[in-house]
């Protein structure tokens, strides 16, 4: 989603999320923020039954999300995307089900992300990149 910014001579208010307006079905649980370095990458999990918000304050990162939810109308596509310091400014959704990772590709990048519910380890699902679709390898790329 791309986000809208109100720039003046003292610097920029930028809305992330109109959570009662865009998701209204989905409470926040916790809102935590995140520092990752260059290079590295993070991820290949899902979760069972949480929401996630997130949006990169600064740094850049390779996003793919791969939707692995068997009722989807988009069910083993993959997304792909670059978000953080260069071009317009994006926040991402993803769902229960949709497998996401990313690589760092400027660090250090800080992202802030909401989830639906507090972090509880049984309601987290990994996975190995390598049972995963080739293209999904992209994330190991400068791209």
């Amino acid at each position: 989603m791309k986000l809208k910014t109100h720039n003046d001579e003292r610097g920029f208010f930028r809305e992330i999320f109109r959570f009662e307006e865009q998701f209204p079905d989905s409470p926040v649980g916790q809102l935590s923020h995140s520092m990752v370095k260059g290079d590295v990458i993070k991820g290949w999990h899902g979760h069972v039954y949480q929401y996630q918000w997130n949006y990169v304050v600064s740094g850049k990162i390779n996003v793919a999300l791969f939707d692995d939810r068997k009722n989807s109308s988009t069910y083993r596509e993959l997304m792909e995307f670059s978000v953080g310091d260069e071009g317009d400014s994006f926040a991402y959704f993803f769902p229960p089900g949709v497998l996401h990772g990313y690589k760092c590709v400027s660090g250090p990048m800080h992202i802030i992300y909401a989830t639906s519910d507090t972090y509880d380890i049984n309601d987290e699902v990994r996975v190995n990149f390598i049972d995963l679709p080739n293209s999904f390898l992209n994330l190991h790329n400068d791209a």
